[in-house]
């Protein structure tokens, strides 16, 4: 009798907490089924990234065994242009797969002119043979040259016709080139003074800052590690330049060539005052406008405090 109780009393207390007989069945194989479907579709997902890593894999075979795209069997516009990206040494190596097109004229007439922007030999007509590669090959050497000894390169692009003996000419050509050697190239326009008068005349300053003008200007040629007559000269030929290129800006202004070249020479003494470690004290806004309009007393006290900003916030005007 009290068994019987004891068994109906716990029956209830399971059947209220959801764990009779067969509510605990339900929910174990409830619990089962789940397990098999967790398990189910991580089989698929490992299933399918073994399906995906397998066609990559097959993916990546045939394409080994296919090589790299002929370029042939594009159409020419594009295969040019894919070319046209090369360097010289890269188009050299294209041309033992692809010899028709990466001996095309037109590729190697482009990276004559990208690097150097300027020889007599463009204007003329081409001799009987000539060819843009073999060019290319001697502005090189011609370069490499020049960079040894100035004057011996100089000789060498005259040897093969590619630069006529003129000043004009010679300042084109260092004009539009970036492959020569700035020291190199300072010590010839050092010693040619009439290229150098030239390439400053190649210079267009219309419309720019005067501290910007001189940036571009000690771009092309560069200024000497130390003050001396040659700075002097470059800083007097800029002067004159800089007034030619912008008339309307020097009536305004009141301005001369030689207050110009005061300027200047006041903006490159504040740049190393201004960039050099070992100045500790370095020279405020106000006293460089009373030192300037000392030397250039019609140059307005506002103009001269841009150039001072210009400086401080930009940099050296020749480094």
């Amino acid at each position: 009798m009290g068994q019987g109780l004891w068994r109906v009393a716990r029956n209830q207390q399971l059947q209220h907490q959801g764990y009779s007989g067969q509510g605990y069945l339900t929910r174990e194989h409830g619990r089962r089924i789940a397990t098999n479907s967790v398990s189910t579709a991580n089989h698929r997902k490992q299933a399918q990234g073994g399906i995906d890593i397998y066609h990559l894999l097959k993916t990546r075979k045939s394409k080994e065994q296919e090589g790299f795209i002929n370029l042939e069997m594009l159409p020419p516009e594009l295969s040019f242009t894919i070319l046209s990206y090369l360097n010289a040494t890269d188009l050299c190596l294209a041309s033992c797969v692809w010899q028709d097109l990466a001996n095309d004229e037109l590729l190697w007439q482009g990276l004559c002119k990208s690097t150097w922007g300027h020889c007599s030999i463009y204007n003329k007509n081409p001799p009987l043979g000539f060819s843009f590669r073999k060019l290319y090959m001697q502005l090189d050497e011609g370069s490499l040259t020049f960079n040894a000894n100035p004057d011996e390169g100089v000789n060498y692009f005259m040897s093969k016709g590619i630069l006529d003996d003129s000043p004009k000419e010679i300042a084109k050509f260092i004009f539009c080139t970036r492959t020569l050697n700035w020291k190199k190239l300072r010590i010839y326009l050092d010693e040619r003074r009439d290229v150098l008068d030239d390439l400053v005349t190649l210079h267009n300053f219309r419309n720019q800052f005067l501290p910007n003008a001189l940036r571009e200007f000690f771009r092309h040629i560069h200024a000497p590690e130390e003050r001396g007559e040659y700075l002097e000269t470059l800083i007097t030929k800029f002067s004159h330049r800089f007034c030619a290129c912008n008339p309307d800006l020097m009536r305004e202004l009141g301005l001369s060539p030689d207050a110009v070249y005061v300027l200047c020479y006041s903006l490159i003494l504040l740049s190393i005052d201004l960039t050099s470690p070992h100045v500790k004290n370095k020279m405020s806004k106000r006293e460089f406008i009373r030192n300037t309009r000392r030397a250039a007393q019609n140059i307005s006290e506002d103009f001269v405090g841009h150039l001072y900003d210009n400086i401080y916030l930009i940099g050296h005007v020749a480094a």
